[in-house]
């Protein structure tokens, strides 16, 4: 789409890269946002290989005045912004009851509140735009986050559909980023297993035939902020390899 501008936060690795890059191909600028500039800047250089200019904005979302940042850097930079991904952060794969205060509201500031401020922010220029927002949740075992982002997403759809914003959310299944790497290089020792075992244990044990992949997720997040999907709001929508077995 010519002359259209997307942020897209944790695009530094994983399925935030992932979809940085899917996005430059129907994008003409992006916003990168992450803590990591380094890593930013290479997703900066793929995504003008595909033909997308890229603004880096290194910051923790966590920090109220980032939602603040990222909106007045993007509209100085570029004017206006169609499109917004919340991919940033992620809840510890950890037992419910093993989880410490500080790790719930780390897991809430920077994936909810992150996102919420953002959004919120954001808003105005969306309207104007008549723009879209995606909201990632997922599918962690620890999944209270996850299940009030969704709410999240709901609510500013039903604004969304008085203002002409669009607004969806996505529930990744098990996805083989670097994050869930390094999950297991933890976890196999523990069950006295191999890595490998671990990696091959999982999928058949929770019934799916394999990990996703990020561009997977990319590709539908792609789908959800283009002029075909405009008609779809306020839907959370899972995409698990068929991990979840209800109606």
């Amino acid at each position: 789409m010519p002359n259209s501008v997307a942020i897209v936060t944790g695009a530094s690795r994983g399925i935030g890269k992932a979809t940085a890059l899917r996005l430059a191909k129907d994008f003409s600028s992006l916003t990168l946002v992450a803590r990591d500039e380094a890593r930013l800047q290479e997703t900066a250089q793929q995504a003008k290989s595909l033909g997308a200019e890229s603004l880096v904005i290194a910051l923790d979302l966590r920090e109220p005045a980032a939602a603040d940042k990222i909106v007045n850097d993007t509209l100085g930079h570029f004017g206006r912004i169609d499109a917004l991904v919340n991919i940033a952060g992620a809840v510890p794969q950890i037992d419910l009851f093993e989880m410490t205060d500080a790790q719930w509201d780390d897991g809430m500031a920077l994936k909810f509140h992150g996102a919420r401020r953002l959004t919120i922010r954001a808003w105005d220029a969306l309207k104007v735009s008549k723009g879209s927002v995606v909201l990632l949740s997922g599918l962690a075992a620890v999944a209270a986050t996850n299940a009030a982002i969704i709410a999240l997403a709901k609510a500013f759809a039903e604004q969304g559909i008085k203002d002409g914003v669009q607004v969806n959310s996505v529930s990744p299944g098990a996805v083989m980023t670097g994050r869930r790497q390094s999950f297991f290089q933890k976890w196999a020792p523990a069950h006295h297993m191999s890595v490998e075992e671990a990696i091959k244990k999982y999928p058949e044990e929770s019934g799916i035939a394999r990990f996703g992949q990020p561009e997977e997720i990319a590709d539908l997040l792609a789908f959800l902020v283009s002029a075909q999907a405009k008609w779809l709001t306020g839907a959370s929508l899972r995409m698990d390899g068929g991990e979840f077995k209800g109606i």
